[in-house]
């Protein structure tokens, strides 16, 4: 039997950029999972899974205010030969099988969404050519559902591309059948104004691998909660994340790996930048693991890079363990400003100030951009990193 490992939070840098990171475990949400929405009280802000959402910017979605209409977003899904995509009505049995939503918004979405799309990659079929999923806001306000399910042993790669401007409630699950590989890459490439809030849910069957990718740029208010849960033993789940905050933006991660079977793993790295005055980016890291989940495996960090004065970072890893007879166990955050020492090691040999800084940030975020595997999203990804240093000096 292996020792856990609790590796220490980081630290609160002084100052005009506010870090928190805490040790404190929050893993049970304050209201019990549940499809109706009046289940879950109005948020006030005080709640510890609401504390650093600004709901004052949500426009409407944790209240009941919002009322969803024709512009809202438009969905298109191409997909290779031999994958099914249904449009289906609220009584699909699919629909809300990988997870249960856990807040007021998550619910919200689920009881005002009319017709949901349900993309059927089936058993043993191995995709060579990703599955792309376009949302396109069109400055309406949506309430949406996605299902993406594979068959045992299939392997597939999803892309879900989110581009213009909405108010976004969603729900996304995602099914693995036995010994299924997927990967998707959510990316949230918003408009200024938009406002996302979404709950991602992973159902990770026997001996199946879920890859996560998550990467946010666009948008005033993005909220994503992944959720991931094991319905065999051998189970694997990677999340990844990447996200760069600008002024005034509210980015939100908040993950929750529940390891309720023998013998899984999981391991999740997010990295975030930030810049500008009011940029605030929030990382809620929670793995659960359940007394009868031995000889689990598994790991999360999170660091964020602070480009500019005047941005706020709120880190904060949990683990909770209720087993003694893991492989192993361990978390980890860090929050710190652009390294001077790099770029002056990078200047004196010549390399124009711009330039070593964009070096610096790619290399922070090279790990991530990696894992991504598409090439051209990838190439859009590099672009838009320096897109956002072009702003920083402009």
């Amino acid at each position: 039997m292996a020792e856990a490992q609790n590796i220490p939070v980081g630290s609160t840098t002084a100052g005009s950029i506010a870090v928190a990171a805490e040790s404190t475990v929050v893993s049970r949400m304050s209201a019990p999972p549940s499809f109706d929405v009046a289940d879950f009280p109005v948020p006030h802000g005080r709640e510890e899974e609401w504390r650093f959402t600004p709901l004052e910017r949500l426009r409407g979605l944790h209240d009941g205010t919002a009322v969803a209409n024709g512009d809202g977003v438009k969905v298109d899904v191409q997909a290779p030969e031999g994958v099914t995509v249904e449009t289906v009505g609220r009584d699909d049995a699919r629909l809300g099988k990988a997870g249960t939503p856990v807040d007021r918004v998550a619910a919200q979405a689920y009881s005002a969404f009319e017709q949901a799309s349900v993309v059927t990659v089936p058993k043993e079929t191995v995709l060579t050519e990703p599955i792309r999923i376009a949302v396109h806001g069109r400055g309406g306000t949506a309430f949406g559902h996605q299902v993406i399910e594979l068959g045992a042993f299939a392997e597939a790669v999803v892309v879900i591309d989110h581009t213009g401007d909405a108010v976004l409630a969603a729900n996304v699950d995602y099914v693995l059948g036995d010994g299924a590989k997927l990967t998707v890459v959510s990316v949230q490439d918003w408009d200024d104004k938009a406002v996302h809030v979404a709950q991602h849910n992973a159902l990770v069957g026997r001996d199946a691998s879920f890859k996560s990718v998550v990467v946010t740029f666009g948008g005033d208010v993005v909220r994503l909660h992944p959720r991931v849960e094991y319905a065999g033993p051998g189970g694997e789940a990677e999340l990844f994340g990447l996200y760069f905050t600008d002024a005034g933006q509210h980015q939100e991660h908040r993950l929750l790996v529940t390891h309720n079977t023998p013998h899984c793993k999981s391991n999740v790295v997010y990295k975030g930048a930030l810049q500008g005055d009011d940029a605030h980016a929030v990382w809620i890291g929670d793995v659960l693991i359940e007394a009868k989940a031995e000889g689990t495996d598994t790991y999360e960090m999170n660091r964020n890079l602070v480009l500019t004065d005047g941005a706020r970072v709120d880190s904060v890893p949990n683990l909770e363990i209720e087993t003694g007879e893991i492989v192993g166990a361990g978390h980890a955050s860090a929050t710190g400003r652009f390294d001077d020492e790099q770029l002056f090691y990078l200047m004196a040999r010549g390399i124009p100030e711009h330039e070593a800084r964009r070096l610096v940030v790619r290399g922070f975020f090279a790990e991530l951009v990696q894992q991504i595997g598409v090439a051209d999203i990838e190439e859009r990804l590099l672009a838009k990193i320096e897109e956002e240093l072009e702003a920083s000096v402009a």
